[in-house]
């Protein structure tokens, strides 16, 4: 359970990365630093109380970049409306229901316009570091372990149920494969 949390941390830190470079806020600096450790601080403590609460660590939606990315609007009010929005859906589930009456083509044209412009902000941030052949490498096997285990599941079928647990999913397999291998590979530049 330890390294689902950890691979939460690395995901909220690059949520958190795209929305201040979306939002046209520093990437680095004093402010930038603030900004990522209260980020990461927050959903750790979230975190923490959903496993006192018997439940699964929490994480950040990189969702809402692409939101921000689409209107523009970067304002920490509209989250605040939005929470008390989500509020009233829970507390009165008939309000709710107006949603389900939505079509599924509206539905999945909105996700699938939203989730590219979520994968353009990533590969925005990648785009703006040096990319190195170490980078390079690291950067491709990530991607190519983590898809994988989301293309061809059964390709971990006859590992032990303890790394199938693990690795069952594509982000904390991708994740775990940049840790590594940045940490293993060496590179003459």
């Amino acid at each position: 359970m330890g390294l689902v949390f950890l691979i939460t941390a690395i995901e909220a830190y690059g949520d958190i990365t795209a929305n201040s470079l979306i939002s046209g806020e520093p990437v680095e600096g004093k402010t930038f630093i603030k900004r990522a450790s209260g980020g990461i601080l927050a959903d750790g403590f979230n975190s923490m109380l959903a496993g006192i609460l018997n439940s699964f660590p929490n994480s950040v939606f990189a969702q809402n970049n692409g939101m921000i990315q689409l209107t523009g609007v970067a304002s920490r009010y509209v989250g605040y409306y939005i929470a008390g929005f989500l509020i009233l859906l829970g507390l009165f589930p008939s309000v709710g229901l107006i949603f389900s009456l939505m079509p599924e083509p509206v539905l999945g044209g909105a996700t699938l316009l939203m989730f590219g412009t979520v994968a353009s902000a990533g590969i925005r941030i990648i785009a703006a570091q040096k990319i190195n052949r170490k980078a390079t490498l690291v950067i491709a096997l990530s991607f190519a372990l983590g898809l994988s285990v989301e293309m061809v599941p059964e390709i971990l079928c006859q590992f032990p149920e303890s790394i199938k647990n693990i690795f069952s999913s594509g982000i904390t397999t991708g994740g775990v494969t940049a840790i590594i291998s940045n940490a293993l590979i060496r590179m003459k530049e």
